[in-house]
């Protein structure tokens, strides 16, 4: 919205007020601005809306001992801590992406609409748990097909929409110039949910420890920031050799305010976590990094640059298969970070090791903008 001031300027001709309204028609300059504005909202925001959630008394349900062994005992303290905090991080994100972005971009109502329906499915999602005080909410097979909805309607919505068709059903790999598939054809539909889909469920299933899903996607969704940013910019693109389209640049505005927005949740959500974000913030962050990697055609990358979201999801799919197969346990206990915590690292340690290997990841997906 405060791109439109840039507009105005031309009624002020050459005067001092002209130019520093002129400054709002650069995108680098709105996504700092976006960045720090969400980090603001989520900061200042933060006791308002936990003592609401306290008031009413949403508190996080802790499965039981029975369910998690040993683990029950590092957690148990974290009973009743207020859940759904995820409003705050999703409102920030948000409010602070209308701001400051252009509306005449279909691209930033694609993402932020991915962003509320997931933030909104998490939210009956928290809601159950709380209400029934158990730790299971909606049935995985229900938030399973109403994910798969929404990804079939983002695939339609590329597909058909001129000057997002060119490049919808076109797949890049690393380290290539061209398109590996320049015709991805029905597989489109698969491809995108297993991007949407799979990047929501993984951040939602990093997100048992405090802060340690909102400090992940804080370098996550930075990476995404310059991802959008060069393949929004023509000469950019160009040099660097990797697909181009004029309407994903204003997408770094979304992703910074991601970014912010989840810094400013972290400062609450720090152990120890004076409220936790619950499916309300994991789902929707997930499904916003994976429109985000579909708009750049980063989509693969994201294995990388989400390398601890992956690590967590498959340190699950590895469990259970293991498990179902030989009787036997590969971890400890899934997710990852439960494995390192009954092996003796403290929670802090645990998630400040993880936001390390985050940054790295982050820095290798960056790299591969240049090894082409």
């Amino acid at each position: 919205m405060l791109y439109y001031l840039f507009e105005l300027s031309t009624l002020f001709h050459q005067s001092e007020i002209a130019k520093a309204l002129h400054v709002f028609q650069y995108i680098s300059f709105r996504a700092m601005g976006a960045g720090l504005s969400a980090f603001l909202i989520s900061l200042l925001c933060g006791r308002t809306v936990i003592n609401h959630l306290i008031k009413l008394r949403i508190g996080q349900p802790i499965r039981t001992a029975e369910d998690l062994h040993r683990s029950f005992a590092l957690h148990e303290e974290k009973i009743g801590t207020p859940t759904m905090g995820g409003v705050l991080l999703v409102g920030s994100l948000l409010l602070s992406s209308l701001l400051w972005a252009r509306w005449n971009n279909p691209l930033l109502w694609i993402v932020l609409f991915s962003g509320a329906y997931l933030g909104i499915l998490g939210f009956f999602d928290d809601y159950l748990k709380v209400t029934q005080k158990r730790a299971a909410g909606i049935r995985s097979k229900q938030k399973f097909l109403l994910q798969s909805l929404l990804a079939a309607i983002v695939t339609l919505v590329f597909i058909y929409t001129p000057g997002l068709a060119a490049q919808a059903q076109e797949l890049y790999l690393p380290f290539f110039k061209d398109p590996f598939f320049t015709h991805l054809g029905a597989a489109t539909f698969l491809f995108y949910l297993l991007v949407i889909v799979g990047t929501s469920n993984a951040v939602n299933i990093t997100d048992g420890l405090d802060g340690l899903a909102a400090g992940c996607s804080v370098m996550a969704a930075f990476t995404y920031a310059i991802f959008t940013y060069v393949a929004g910019n023509l000469k950019v693109a160009a040099y660097l050799h990797i697909p181009h389209n004029p309407y994903v640049g204003e997408l770094s505005i979304v992703s910074m305010s991601l970014a912010g927005a989840s810094l400013g949740f972290l400062w609450w959500n720090c152990h120890p976590a004076r409220v936790f974000m619950g499916d309300t913030g994991s789902l929707s962050i997930g499904g916003i990094l994976g429109v985000l990697a579909i708009s750049c055609k980063q989509e693969i990358i994201l294995i990388l640059v989400g390398g601890i979201f992956v690590a967590e999801a498959l340190s699950v799919i590895l469990q259970v298969a293991s498990f179902k197969t030989t009787g036997r346990r590969i971890f400890k206990m899934s997710p990852l970070h439960h494995h390192f915590e009954l092996s003796g690292w403290k929670e802090s340690t645990v998630t400040a090791r993880f936001w390390i290997m985050a940054i790295i990841f982050g820095m290798m997906g960056l790299a591969t903008l240049k090894l082409r």
